[in-house]
């Protein structure tokens, strides 16, 4: 893989500006963790390099004296909105967050339930993590959010929110998914401090938009990509081109949400410690792409893949219109078209010629190696055995897997397990392989060819089963397909 991204560098920038930040306000801090914590795969996937956990790896550093708040939208848990890279619905999202920094030593004060408004789902999940032994909080909607600032600051807006009791001086506020109302907690938290008698500053550790990247960079428009359900929009700051003569890119809800935080520094300690939305931020990403081209590429990669998962939603039944237009939009604003994703291409010609449904996946070095549909195979499953072929440098002519050992495995699928498909998929093959592996040196050889899957794409060209979706996922390959099923039946698995 190109990289673009000095995640040493960034570790070592970001780390020092936190530490800063922290040293300027006194007794208290909530600091908002932008974006995801643990597999920031978006970032990984639009910066190379950019290690999906390396924001956690710094706040070890801090474990002692902090704590983790998780807040979860109840309309999400209401609408089982689910974590696209993961596969797994918001709230199973917050127990999975919960034991992975428990995992690592970092303590988790509570969950507050934001946007609560009685969902029955929501209060089902409140009694679920309190049988868990885990505090839950409820903060509720206020009316004119966020423009009606006297009713935001006072104790029918924030004061109606339960009070989030925390322990430690250092309060890191994080969620599933953008949405989630992390920003609100805080911002509730600093009202209710002060009307508790403790002094408390806010800052955000963020991530995207990369404020001094242009705002039409590729990078920046990925964001505006990952976050087109909620109709976020990337813009320059005004609070920043106003007060200091210079343009830094910030999103319209932070922009929006910036005179309530004003308001509310104002009213608990006189002034505001800060003169835009950029300043609350703590970003040092942006210095730390050492390949703008390969950042860029990888950027143009993400929002194709956006949109044609926003394709296949829509073909299944759970799509957005408001978002596959937005995608649709962006694609168009960076000029992007099929052509920019070659292995799109090479599946629709793959399935032209074999009249079945095929796949295609890109190696690092621009070959393109595609898989075709079989009597033994689906087409996923070849495209994989073609590609850990080719990387070994194995003979076209030589069987990985010769029907001597996928025809008990149908077997077994058809005459025992009350499968109708005798194809076998990414998962049956792979164990397939790694059994024959035992005793041929040739599979053990593709085998350990599966580690260099990761971070390439990939194309099929009808959607892909939950089975060979998740397989593709943890290998780490980055794959889109045509919005269209195999067969013309009403119920697909």
């Amino acid at each position: 893989m190109k990289i673009g991204f000095d995640h040493d560098r960034y570790t070592q920038m970001q780390s020092e500006h936190i530490r800063e930040r922290i040293g300027s306000f006194g007794g208290k801090l909530y600091l908002e963790l932008g974006g995801k914590l643990f597999d920031d795969n978006h970032a990984s996937r639009v910066l190379p390099g950019f290690r999906p956990d390396s924001k956690i790896s710094m706040l070890l550093e801090l474990r002692e004296q902090s704590e983790l708040v998780i807040a979860i939208n109840a309309d999400d848990i209401e609408k089982n909105k689910v974590r696209g890279d993961l596969g797994i619905t918001y709230d199973a999202d917050v127990l999975r967050l919960i034991d992975a920094f428990r995992g690592v030593g970092m303590y988790v004060g509570s969950v507050v339930l934001t946007q609560f408004k009685g969902q029955a789902q929501a209060e089902t999940f409140q009694k679920r993590l309190e049988s868990l032994d885990v505090r839950v909080y409820r903060h509720y909607p206020i009316p004119g959010y966020p423009a009606n600032i006297d009713l935001i600051v006072s104790d029918d807006g924030y004061g109606r929110n339960e009070y989030v009791e925390t322990s430690r001086p250092l309060v890191l506020v994080t969620a599933p998914g953008p949405g989630s109302g992390k920003m609100a907690v805080c911002l509730s938290q600093l009202y209710h401090e002060n009307k508790h008698g403790v002094k408390a500053g806010y800052a955000k550790f963020e991530t995207f938009p990369i404020w001094n990247l242009p705002l039409m960079h590729p990078v920046n428009v990925a964001y505006e990509a990952a976050t087109a359900d909620l109709n976020d929009v990337n813009m320059i700051d005004p609070f920043h081109l106003d007060f200091y003569g210079k343009s830094a890119v910030n999103y319209n809800r932070d922009i929006e949400v910036f005179p309530v935080l004003q308001a509310i520094f104002e009213r608990i300690g006189g002034e505001s410690p800060y003169h835009s939305p950029t300043d609350m931020g703590v970003n040092m990403v942006g210095n730390c792409i050492v390949d703008d081209e390969v950042c860029r590429e990888a950027a143009k990669q993400e929002i194709i893949r956006r949109l044609y998962k926003a394709r296949c939603d829509d073909r299944q039944g759970h799509g957005n219109e408001t978002e596959l237009n937005k995608l649709e939009m962006l694609m168009r604003r960076l000029g992007l078209s099929d052509e920019n994703r070659p292995v799109i291409a090479a599946a629709r010609k793959r399935a032209e010629e074999t009249d079945a449904p095929a796949a295609a996946i890109q190696l690092d070095d621009g070959r393109i190696i595609t898989g075709k549909t079989s009597s033994l195979l689906g087409p996923s499953a070849a495209m994989l055995l073609n590609a850990v072929k080719e990387l070994a440098e194995i003979k076209d002519e030589i069987m990985l897997l010769p029907p001597a050992v996928i025809e008990p495995v149908q077997e077994l699928k058809c005459k025992y397990l009350g499968n109708h498909n005798p194809r076998l998929h990414t998962d049956e093959v792979l164990v397939a392989l790694s059994v024959s592996a035992a005793t041929n040196p040739v599979a053990s050889l593709a085998l350990q060819q599966l580690p260099h899957l990761k971070g390439l794409e990939a194309h099929t060209t009808v959607i892909l089963s939950s089975v060979d979706l998740n397989m593709f996922r943890r290998l780490g390959i980055n794959v889109t397909s045509d919005p269209k099923y195999q067969t013309r039946r009403l119920y697909h698995k």
